[in-house]
C-alpha cells in the first residue's frame, strides 16, 4: 500500500464478529485469521450484490496473491468491521485493497490486498469475469 487508509475510504464495510478462537497465545486475534476476515468480507460482496451461487456458478473466482499489514492489535471481543474496495480490474482477475478496523476507529487495526482470478469451475482456466460480478467490482472501483 502506498498511502495509508481510513475508514473514510471504504464505501462497503460489513461487521465481523471476532470470535473467542480467534486469540492465540499472546492475547490478540492470531495474523492468520485476518485473512480468514478479508475472504469473507469479499464474499459477502460478491454473494450479495455481484450474485455469486457459491455452489453453483460455472465460474468462481481464485485466491492467486495476499498480503497484510498489521496495523494495530484486535482481540476477542472487539466488534470488527471489513472495508472493501476494488484497485484494479482486469480481464479476468480483481485486486481488492481491504482494511480491517474495531469498530468506530478511523484508523485500520490492518491492510491488506487480495487477488482474485476467476476460472471456469470444471476446466480450472482462467475466464473472463461475469457481467453481474465485473458491474459490482466496478461500482467500488477506485480511480
Amino acid at each position: 500500500m502506498e498511502k495509508s487508509v481510513e475508514r473514510g475510504d471504504f464505501d462497503v464495510l460489513y461487521p465481523i464478529t471476532t470470535r473467542w478462537m480467534d486469540n492465540d497465545i499472546y492475547g490478540h486475534v492470531n495474523n492468520v485469521t485476518y485473512y480468514s476476515y478479508f475472504d469473507t468480507t469479499i464474499n459477502r460482496y460478491l454473494i450479495e450484490v455481484g450474485g455469486l451461487d457459491i455452489n453453483d456458478a460455472p465460474v468462481v473466482g481464485y485466491v492467486v496473491s495476499s498480503n497484510c499489514e498489521f496495523k494495530k492489535p484486535v482481540a476477542y471481543p472487539d466488534a470488527l468491521e471489513g472495508g472493501l474496495r476494488v484497485v484494479r480490474i482486469g480481464k479476468s482477475s480483481v485486486t481488492y485493497e481491504l482494511g480491517l478496523f474495531k469498530t468506530g476507529d478511523g484508523e485500520p487495526a490492518a491492510v491488506g490486498q487480495v487477488v482474485h482470478v476467476f476460472v471456469d469451475r470444471e476446466q480450472d482456466r482462467a475466464v473472463a469475469i461475469p457481467r453481474n460480478i465485473r458491474e459490482a467490482l466496478e461500482r467500488i472501483l477506485v480511480t
